[in-house]
């Protein structure tokens, strides 16, 4: 189990103590990394002009200055461009962003990235952005384990949110039950170790959206 979590928004008035707190507990539970939201907490994707790269090194250099060392992102609303993909390389981060299947609530053209398994992407100037792409909703999860229909690599994702909402912890539960009967578990620090050998694909063959 992975916590990714979004740095606090100071302009909001969230909490930068009650913040590092939680995210003292994450570390001490398992890997680590780094969730962005562009426009506010509760608007994940980028509005208007601007940077997304750009947002995502801030909050990199801020995460490091108090003492945190995440190795992982994820884009909010499954957002990400080259200059996203960049950011998130120079951070040595490994980008979990990309999809399996397209996010059905996204709007035509809207930006995102589609990769089936484990890759390393090739960017601009010999740049390469190592990928472990979020493969399965926790519904989708429990419907694949129970047709016994499983990739090489299975990634489970869900918001802590989910888990405070009874028919969604039922089906968490249950997913992560049946899973582990099916698949040893493997967390996602462990999993980068073996991007070195995993296939490279150009950016481009991975972007979608415009």
């Amino acid at each position: 189990m992975a916590a990714l979590m979004r740095p606090p928004d100071h302009e909001t008035g969230e909490s930068g103590e009650v913040w590092l707190e939680r995210a003292a507990e994450a570390v001490a539970r398992g890997p680590f990394g780094h969730h962005t939201h562009w426009t506010s907490p509760t608007h994940a994707r980028p509005t208007g002009d601007g940077d997304p790269g750009a947002k995502v090194r801030r909050e990199s250099a801020w995460l490091r200055q108090q003492g945190l060392a995440p190795t992982l992102f994820c884009g909010g609303g499954w957002y990400t461009d080259a200059g996203v993909a960049a950011a998130c390389a120079e951070a040595g981060y490994v980008d979990c962003t990309a999809r399996a299947t397209r996010p059905t609530y996204l709007p035509p053209n809207a930006r995102w990235a589609e990769l089936a398994g484990p890759a390393r992407i090739a960017l601009d100037d010999g740049v390469v952005l190592r990928a472990l792409p979020t493969t399965h909703s926790a519904g989708d999860a429990l419907r694949a384990a129970l047709r016994r229909s499983l990739p090489p690599a299975l990634h489970v994702y869900f918001h802590d949110t989910d888990l405070v909402e009874p028919r969604r912890r039922r089906i968490i539960t249950a997913a992560l039950h049946l899973l582990g009967k099916r698949r040893p578990a493997i967390d996602l620090d462990e999993l980068a170790t073996s991007l070195h050998g995993a296939p490279e694909t150009a950016w481009a063959a991975v972007a979608r959206g415009s």
